[in-house]
């Protein structure tokens, strides 16, 4: 089964394009990582169409930490093995070290997507897009504020960010996925036309408090679907998380479905 194939059949299944970052924290949870995990998705598993653990979290933890994060990809593997996995690896760097990388993401950890940096060029991204059943996801735009310090730079009068786009459109592979941040809904409107038919993540829904209404209208595919909208530390972090997950489900399910 391929990623969108797995996507589709999940968003339809929950009514869903949340996805939750599973980030902890060690300063907000200095407690054990896979039972907060593993609370968490037990939690939460309803209302979401994929979880994303972002691999700094785990690094910053040792070797303890990485056998936690295997530990939450497998669990989330045998017990709900419909939701997609995303590697947050935020990988970018030359052929044969991006070879090592893919290798990792998907044959060691086992997720159904990743993270990567496009900025060297195709070759650098072809070792992962030769896993066709796996999404490989192209940082275009991020969320941060100073994203705009380099991606928004001008050259013949296009923006470095959509320049990018534009040649990453020539890129023919079906297994292209795209990352915009919702915090920048006007240049998610602008990435989406570009690639209509490509599955998007974006995030910055949450404690980076974008606007969830001009995100979701503005990167949603034409059947009210093709995103996945990620947040992390505002449902892990809240009194409740599986009520703030349906809180933020049911807000992105009313734009979408006014589009």
């Amino acid at each position: 089964m391929t990623f969108r194939q797995k996507l589709e059949k999940i968003t339809k299944k929950n009514n869903s394009l949340l996805c939750i970052g599973l980030d902890p924290d060690l300063e907000k949870n200095p407690s054990p990582i896979f039972p907060f995990n593993k609370s968490i998705i037990d939690a939460t598993n309803d209302q979401v169409c994929a979880y994303k653990p972002n691999i700094a979290f785990y690094e910053a933890r040792g070797i303890d930490g990485l056998k936690s994060l295997k530990k939450t990809i497998d669990y989330l593997k045998s017990n709900y093995k419909d939701i997609p996995i995303i590697l947050d690896a935020k990988r970018g760097d030359i052929g044969n070290t991006a070879k090592m990388y893919a290798k990792s993401a998907f044959e060691y950890w086992g997720a159904d997507a990743v993270t990567v940096y496009p900025n060297l060029g195709l070759d650098s991204v072809k070792p992962f897009l030769e896993y066709k059943d796996k999404l490989t996801i192209l940082l275009v735009k991020t969320s941060n504020p100073d994203s705009k310090m380099f991606q928004d730079l001008y050259a013949n009068g296009v923006p470095y960010y959509l320049k990018m786009s534009e040649i990453i459109k020539k890129w023919k592979y079906d297994n292209i996925g795209i990352f915009v941040g919702a915090t920048y809904p006007s240049e998610l409107k602008k990435i989406r036309k570009i690639f209509p038919d490509k599955i998007f993540l974006s995030a910055g829904l949450g404690a980076q408090k974008g606007d969830i209404k001009r995100a979701v209208m503005a990167g949603i595919d034409e059947n009210g679907e093709g995103i996945m909208y990620n947040a992390s530390r505002s449902v892990l972090f809240s009194s409740n998380p599986r009520e703030k997950a349906q809180e933020l489900n049911e807000l992105i399910n009313k734009y979408r479905n006014q589009s």
